[in-house]
């Protein structure tokens, strides 16, 4: 009786042949989910460290920013792509934007935050919340933080909005980050004590 090689030999060809081909593809890698957001020059809109903002969102593509209005109230749009990856809102309390108005701007955020299951923020930020909004407008850029607090004798409200977040990444603890930042910059550039 005569034992045929022939599948031996395809089989032991298949391992050879896949052993020696050269590997082309990325290897991918987890995101670094543990790297801390840090500070640091360059920023986009003047509050946002361009490396914490790629960090947290992944973003590797040249960015432009758009500022529109002024030091009192003002935004800024990152706008490369739809949906934009980054949006930034300041406010302050002054001629045309009296206190009450400020807070019925926040009170309007933290009743969308809340129905979403938003997070309060730390009391050291003021008053505001972190969410992930994924119904509704808001959605194409659902990651989002606000925050209203004292720089110097006047209120103050921030909004960061993102389109998206890193895999592996908190957004909550990120955006939280991110606001931290925006606030101590905003009271450099504007020369105030945040209380």
């Amino acid at each position: 009786m005569r034992h045929s090689h022939a599948p031996v030999a395809i089989t032991a060809l298949i391992v050879i042949a896949t052993a020696c081909t050269p590997e082309t593809e990325a290897i991918s890698t987890p995101a670094a989910t543990s790297q801390p957001i840090t500070d640091s020059a360059p920023y986009l809109c003047e509050l946002v460290p361009e490396r914490a903002f790629r960090l947290v969102s992944g973003a590797t593509k040249p960015l432009v920013e758009k500022i529109e209005g002024d030091k009192a109230v003002g935004t800024c749009k990152v706008p490369d792509t739809t949906p934009r990856p980054l949006t930034v809102w300041w406010m302050r309390e002054g001629p045309g934007m009296p206190l009450n108005h400020l807070e019925r701007l926040l009170d309007d955020r933290r009743n969308i935050y809340t129905r979403a299951g938003g997070v309060v923020l730390p009391s050291s930020l003021g008053d505001g919340m972190a969410a992930y909004l994924t119904h509704g407008l808001l959605a194409e850029q659902p990651y989002r933080v606000s925050a209203k607090f004292r720089c110097g004798n006047r209120e103050r409200l921030i909004d960061i909005y993102l389109a998206q977040t890193a895999k592996g990444r908190d957004a909550i603890k990120d955006l939280t980050d991110l606001m931290r930042i925006a606030q101590h910059r905003y009271a450099d550039l504007h020369n105030c004590d945040l209380k």
